[in-house]
């Protein structure tokens, strides 16, 4: 059964689908996409989450968001059920020959961005707008009164914080208030190191959404961290990648994770980690 949680006011799957690998550079194209993006929305997912910036550097900018839309759109299941969440704050372009990720936070740049995203996406209003990333040119809380104004002028539904210290999500809560329902930071077993920002997010009632949930592939990583994980998918006889998210899901009712995917193959087999049960005494193993 598919495992559904409280996203602020969204009861939506505790499995999303992060769009990204599909639209910046080496995806597989369009039509595989598409293709992806329908595989999950048809075996139950039912949160997907992209970003103004998902596209490939020098072409077309929100080539991730007009993807959802279009798959949105030629897919014949219940869209009403669908979350959609996006992010503004980021940009993209190429250092010589390494792709990069330039940010601005500059408020009357995030309202513009907003606009672009909902017309993007095709909608009146975005359910869910995270701040992207923090723009260490401009204060913490200009940003956060952008999406204020978005709020406030009905482009966007909630809001959510992207990358964020404890001390920037306080900032956040005091210019967004009730109104600011998720985090997302990244979070795996080979990135830990916002365990602070999750506990917290726990006792304060936020969502705390994990991106690059399976550790990412653009960078570089000590492959032996996920060892234990190996160990405990031989003895259930299913992926490494499926005992990661259950265990990531079993931290708190207020954990979600929307793994990528280059190919229907892949998100088809994360969808499924919310089938496996995981011991005490396994996870106690896994930490």
């Amino acid at each position: 059964m598919t495992l559904y949680r409280d996203l602020g006011p969204f009861h939506t799957t505790a499995i999303g689908h992060g769009e990204m690998p599909l639209t910046i550079e080496n995806n597989r194209g369009h039509a595989v996409g598409i293709e992806t993006l329908h595989a999950s929305l048809d075996a139950g997912c039912r949160h997907i989450d992209t970003a103004w910036a998902y596209y490939t550097p020098g072409e077309e900018e929100q080539t991730g968001e007009k993807l959802v839309r279009e798959a949105l759109e030629t897919w014949n299941g219940p869209r009403d059920e669908v979350l959609v969440a996006t992010k503004v704050g980021l940009r993209r372009a190429w250092d010589g020959d390494k792709p990069i990720w330039p940010r601005d936070g500059k408020p009357e740049h995030l309202i513009e961005y907003g606009k672009q995203s909902a017309q993007a996406l095709g909608v009146d209003a975005i359910d869910l707008l995270y701040l992207h990333r923090h723009d260490p040119q401009v204060p913490y809380e200009e940003s956060c009164e952008g999406i204020k104004a978005l709020l406030d002028q009905g482009v966007a539904k909630w809001a959510g914080v992207s990358n964020v210290t404890i001390e920037q999500l306080d900032i956040a809560r005091r210019v967004l208030g009730d109104k600011l329902v998720a985090v997302q930071n990244q979070y795996s077993p080979i990135h830990l190191e916002t365990q602070d920002t999750l506990e917290y997010c726990a006792k304060l009632g936020l969502a705390f959404v994990c991106w690059s949930p399976l550790g990412g592939y653009r960078h570089p990583y000590d492959e032996h961290l996920f060892d234990p994980f190996r160990e405990i998918a031989a003895k259930h006889g299913v992926s490494y990648q499926r005992v990661v998210l259950a265990w990531e899901l079993a931290k708190g009712d207020h954990m979600f994770v929307i793994p990528g995917a280059h190919r229907p193959e892949t998100i088809l087999d994360s969808l499924k980690a919310d089938e496996l049960e995981l011991s005490p005494d396994e996870l106690a193993y896994l930490g």
